[in-house]
């Protein structure tokens, strides 16, 4: 593996390790005990910060077991997986967002002293290892995931990248015309600057779709966050707006995902998620671009 030309520090912030990488272009800051949450995203160049928290300053902690999302530090993207409604499945009983945000993840080292993070995770309820890895080149946060089977039969998933994104005045969302044409008249999709919409939250799904892709523009700052994907790896594009009907807040969250519900019982019972096979492991890559 050949070191890239960025700059990996850990720094210590309340209490937790943060492993940031950055380079000319743009820094990310992830926290692995913390479900290798990504709690900052910052566009160097016009100073942006796309990552949201609540009001108040970030505050960081750990979440005891059976405590739901909502309760969390809400703070940046974290994976889902592998479900986001809390669920019951094959016995198991699949909490809020998932498995793999509420538990630590470990750091590769010998990746880390080449310039990559690579960091993985053992869910405790559902037989997968999840394992990501983040390289930056340039204006691009490259990242590569693997979830591996540890069990001796096939076993269904729902992904989802779940960032939750801080919006300024004169934002808008950037979408293919056939994604748009998935999203049935959703009036805030093409407003999020001022629209709000019904019960001031809500959340829209686009799939299948043709084209992997989502942006985030601002013409009067030049600011803009891109997503690509391979839709044949993962169909589904989320997208969630609150203007404080969920617990008070504003936010933003553009997710790239593998099915159409939150639910992964309701996802298999459509037969749209994911599957893997017995002892085997499956891939995916999602692409986050910063400006243009």
């Amino acid at each position: 593996m050949n070191a890239l030309t960025n700059n990996c520090t850990i720094r210590q912030v309340q209490g937790f390790a943060v492993h940031v990488i950055d380079n000319d272009d743009v820094e990310v800051a992830v926290v692995p005990e913390l479900g290798a949450k990504i709690i900052s995203l910052k566009d160097l160049r016009t100073g942006r910060e796309w990552m949201w928290h609540p009001p108040g300053g970030l505050k960081l902690f750990r979440n005891p077991p059976g405590d739901d999302f909502s309760k969390s530090p809400l703070v940046g993207m974290d994976e889902c997986l592998p479900t986001i409604a809390p669920c019951s499945w094959q016995g198991r009983a699949l909490p809020d967002h998932g498995e793999a945000w509420r538990i630590p993840w470990k750091v590769d080292g010998r990746a880390w002293s080449n310039g990559v993070l690579k960091t993985s995770a053992v869910l405790r309820c559902s037989p997968f290892d999840i394992e990501r890895t983040i390289e930056l080149h340039e204006n691009e946060i490259r990242l590569a995931y693997r979830l591996s089977n540890r069990s001796m039969t096939e076993e269904f998933f729902l992904w989802a990248m779940h960032p939750l994104l801080r919006l300024r005045t004169g934002d808008r969302l950037e979408l293919p015309v056939s994604t748009r044409a998935l999203l049935n008249g959703a009036a805030w999709v093409d407003d999020m600057d001022s629209a709000v919409p019904d019960g001031d939250c809500a959340k829209v799904f686009a799939a299948p779709l043709r084209e992997g892709f989502a942006a985030i523009y601002n013409a009067e700052t030049g600011d803009r966050l891109g997503f690509e994907w391979n839709p044949a790896e993962n169909n589904t594009l989320g997208l969630w707006l609150t203007r404080g009907g969920w617990h008070g807040h504003e936010h933003f969250a553009l997710e790239p995902m593998n099915a159409d519900a939150d639910a992964l019982t309701l996802a298999v019972e459509r037969e749209r998620c994911g599957m893997v096979v017995a002892s085997g492991s499956t891939t995916w890559q999602v692409c986050l671009r910063v400006g243009v």
